[in-house]
C-alpha cells in the first residue's frame, strides 16, 4: 500500500497525450510521463484494502501494493526488483496492456482506480535509465538444449526464464527480427521498437541464441527439431485471421488488418522500404471492420498516412458508457472505451453488418451495410452505403496457422483449432513438445502471453531436471 490516507487526500491524475495535431505527424510515442513526484503521489493513493483484488486482475500476479509502497517511499530500485520478479517485460505491459488490474482496484468502485499501469511503466523505465537491469543466472549450465519457436512475448518470456535456469536455449523466428506482433503488429506510436531490441540484447547476454529468418515447418522440419532438442516450445501465436466471405471480397483494396500494420511497421523501421504492393491509406476513404485494439491501430496508422476519412464498424451494439459496478467489479467490465487513435478523428458505428463490397475496375469503392438487432439479424429498411477506397478487416484471429509446423508435428487440437495443453504441464500430445501463449489459449493479451511463457518455462525445467528453480507465477 502507499500512504494510509493517500486515497482520501490525493486526487487521481494520470498521464496525458501530446495534442493530436502534433502526434499524428510522426510514429513516436506521445504519452507525457507524470514525472517522479507525480508518480509517487499516485502510488501513495494505493489503499490498505485488505484484499488486493488487483493481484487477481493481473494475469502475472504483479505484487502491485508492494511496489506502490516502495515508489511512495522513494525506493525505486527495490520496486524494480519486485516488479521484475513477476513480469519479464514490464515496459511492454506498462505501455500496451489494457490494465485489468486497474479495473479490479478497490478505488475503481468510485471510478478513481490507482494508476497502476502508469506506475508500472515509470518503474520499468527508471530501472533501464539507472542501469538496474542485470544479467541473471539461477543455476549452472545443465547441458540441456531447448528450442523455442516464435519470438513473441510468450516465446521471449519462456526463453529468458529457461536460459536463466542454465539451459541452452535457441529461439527460432521466421521474421528478420524478434518480437512477434510486439514488433510487427503494434504501431511504434504505441510502443517504440528499441524497447524490444534492448530486451533481446539482455537475453543474448543471458545465453539465448536467436535464429532469424527460420520458418519452422518450412525452412526446417519440425520433426527434426524435436529430435535435436531435449524439449521444444511452440509459441508462434494465433495468426489465422478471421475473414469476411461476402460478395466483392476479392476486390483490390480489401485487406487483412495485420497485413496493413505489418507492412507499415517494416516501413517505419526501415526493415523493408521496397514493398512491391504497398497498402497505403493516403488520400483514401478508409473503413475498418472490427472494434478491437487491432482496428484501433489501423485507425491511428491510417490517420498518419493522411486518409481522407476513417470509419470503424462493429457488429456488436454500442456498450454502455459506464458499467454497473455492483454487477461487474472486480471483473473486466463491458463498457465504451475510446482509444487515443479513435480520438484522432475516426467515426465509429455499432450494430452494423457488411453484406457486400462494390467496386469499379476491380477495386473496392463502397460497402453495402445493414443494421442488425441484438441477435445479429439484419433489420429490414436499415440498409446504407459507405464510400471506401481501402477496407481493413480487423475481426480478430481464429487459431494458429496449421499448415507446416503444427500439421507436421501432429499435435492434438481443440474445437477452436488451438493446440491442446493444460496450464499445469503445458505439454502437448507429442512427447517433449510444449505450447504457450496464443497458440494454446487463442488470441489474447500480451500480459497473458508473458504469464504462459513463464509458467511453461517452469514446467519444461521441471520436466528436464525433476524439479525447477523457476517460479510458477
Amino acid at each position: 500500500m502507499g500512504k494510509v490516507t493517500g486515497f482520501l487526500e490525493i486526487e487521481r491524475q494520470d498521464r496525458k497525450y501530446a495534442p493530436a495535431s502534433d502526434r499524428v505527424r510522426h510514429y513516436n510515442e506521445f504519452v507525457i510521463p507524470l514525472g517522479d513526484e507525480g508518480t509517487k503521489k499516485q502510488a501513495a493513493r494505493c489503499m490498505d484494502c485488505g484484499i488486493p483484488y488487483c493481484h487477481n486482475g493481473c494475469p502475472v500476479h504483479n505484487q502491485i501494493p508492494d511496489w506502490n509502497d516502495l515508489v511512495y517511499h522513494g525506493d525505486w530500485e527495490e520496486a524494480a526488483r519486485n516488479l521484475h520478479s513477476t513480469n519479464n517485460f514490464p515496459e511492454f505491459t506498462g505501455r500496451i496492456c489494457p490494465a485489468p488490474c486497474q479495473e479490479s482496484c478497490t478505488l475503481n468502485l468510485d471510478d478513481a482506480p490507482v494508476t497502476i499501469k502508469t506506475i508500472e511503466q515509470a518503474i520499468a523505465d527508471k530501472a533501464w535509465e539507472n542501469g538496474w537491469i542485470e544479467i541473471q543466472s539461477l543455476r549452472d549450465k545443465t547441458g540441456k538444449k531447448i528450442a523455442v519457436v516464435g519470438s513473441g512475448p510468450a516465446g521471449m518470456a519462456a526463453a529468458q526464464q529457461l536460459a536463466r535456469a542454465g539451459h541452452d536455449v535457441h529461439l527460432f523466428e521466421k521474421n528478420a527480427r524478434a518480437g512477434g506482433l510486439l514488433r510487427y503488429g503494434i504501431p511504434d506510436f504505441k510502443m517504440e521498437k528499441h524497447l524490444v531490441d534492448r530486451r533481446v540484447k539482455q537475453m543474448e547476454a543471458e545465453g539465448v541464441t536467436f535464429h532469424y529468418g527460420v520458418n519452422v515447418g518450412v525452412d526446417v522440419k519440425a520433426a527434426e527439431l524435436a529430435k535435436q532438442y531435449d524439449a521444444v516450445i511452440l509459441s508462434g501465436g494465433s495468426e489465422k485471421p478471421r475473414d469476411l466471405p461476402v460478395p466483392g471480397r476479392e476486390l483490390a483494396g480489401v485487406h487483412f488488418a495485420m497485413d496493413f500494420l505489418t507492412q507499415n511497421n517494416r516501413r517505419v523501421s526501415g526493415e523493408n522500404t521496397d514493398i512491391q504492393d504497398p497498402i497505403l491509406a493516403t488520400g483514401k476513404h478508409v473503413v475498418v471492420i472490427g472494434g478491437g485494439d487491432t482496428g484501433s491501430d489501423c485507425i491511428g496508422t491510417s490517420v498518419r498516412h493522411g486518409a481522407l476519412s476513417v470509419t470503424q464498424l462493429e457488429i456488436l451494439p454500442q456498450p454502455p458508457v459506464r458499467e454497473n459496478k455492483l454487477l461487474t467489479w472486480p471483473d473486466w467490465p463491458l463498457k465504451l472505451r475510446t482509444s487515443s487513435s479513435q480520438q484522432e478523428g475516426a467515426e465509429r458505428d455499432f450494430a452494423v453488418l457488411t453484406q457486400s463490397f462494390s467496386g469499379e475496375n476491380g477495386a473496392v469503392k463502397k460497402l453495402n451495410c445493414v443494421r442488425v438487432d441484438e441477435t445479429f439479424k439484419p433489420v429490414p429498411g436499415t440498409e446504407f452505403e459507405l464510400p471506401a477506397d481501402l477496407v481493413l478487416l480487423a475481426m480478430g484471429f481464429i487459431h494458429p496457422v496449421h499448415e507446416g509446423m503444427i500439421q507436421e508435428l501432429g499435435v492434438s487440437l481443440d474445437a477452436r483449432g488451438n493446440v491442446i495443453a493444460n496450464t499445469h504441464s503445458y505439454e502437448t500430445s507429442v512427447p517433449n513438445v510444449f505450447v504457450a501463449g496464443d497458440m494454446r489459449r487463442g488470441q489474447s493479451l500480451v500480459v497473458w502471453a508473458i504469464r504462459e511463457g513463464r509458467q511453461c518455462a517452469a514446467s519444461v525445467d521441471a520436466f528436464l531436471m525433476g524439479s525447477t528453480v523457476l517460479p510458477r507465477v
